[in-house]
């Protein structure tokens, strides 16, 4: 039977993998990483199970193409000059084999967290604009429960998501996903915008004033239907990071 798996040096593993490091370094650049922790992932399109992550060790502005790891569902690093971090294999292994999510982007942004410790544990999708985008799309999960030292842990995650793309981790941090890298770091970046000026919003006092369910469903529902700036945000990333 014919191997239908890409190879290391594969155009598209290729593409995959510089892209993958681009969406670290433009995170770095946006105040999204937090020392050398924290994780993205993209999975290989061959149905192999396998998918590439970045290293452990390595703050993120500093990761290349060639830094980038591909790992197996296992969390055997099959190619790669760095090891990685076992609790970034049982978050995005998990997440990736029982969510079905190609991409997964882990971050303790601070916005994003601050959300996460409230009683809400996450942002109301009704207030402003870049909120909309996300609204009938969150989950969060409010049982924050250690380290991810286990293949346990990191399957409670992926089923408390219960197929949403982005969840918060109560007193943790986030988790965006998408098909690919470029939607999903996109919708990464306004998640963090979207919370920051919730937060900032709050800190006045005043009182805040969301827009009704049907509105912020429908915004949403035209933000997800026309990804061209997505794409375009990050073909000048490619440029600029």
């Amino acid at each position: 039977m014919h191997d239908h798996r890409l190879d290391d040096q594969s155009p598209e593993l290729c593409r995959l993998r510089n892209d993958l490091a681009v969406a670290l370094r433009a995170a770095a650049r946006h105040g999204l990483s937090e020392g050398v922790c924290n994780h993205f992932s993209v999975e290989l399109p061959d149905d192999s199970g396998r998918f590439l992550l970045n290293p452990q060790g390595l703050m993120w502005q500093e990761v290349t193409a060639n830094d980038i790891v591909l790992v197996d569902g296992g969390g055997q690093v099959l190619a790669g000059r760095h090891p990685v971090e076992s609790t970034a294999m049982f978050i995005h292994a998990a997440i990736h084999r029982i969510a079905r999510k190609a991409c997964v982007l882990h971050t303790h942004m601070p916005y994003g967290t601050a959300m996460s410790l409230t009683a809400e544990r996450a942002l109301d999708t009704r207030l402003s604009q870049n909120a909309m985008r996300f609204h009938d799309r969150v989950a969060f999960d409010a049982h924050y429960n250690g380290l991810a030292l286990d293949a346990t842990e990191g399957e409670r995650i992926a089923r408390a998501m219960q197929g949403a793309d982005v969840v918060f981790l109560g007193n943790h941090g986030v988790i965006v996903c998408g098909s690919r890298i470029d939607h999903a770091y996109d919708d990464l970046y306004y998640l963090e915008r979207a919370c920051q000026v919730q937060v900032l919003a709050a800190s006045t006092g005043r009182r805040l004033v969301p827009v009704n369910t049907d509105l912020a469903r429908r915004v949403g529902e035209q933000t997800r239907g026309e990804r061209l700036q997505s794409e375009l945000f990050f073909q000048a990333l490619r440029r600029t990071v």
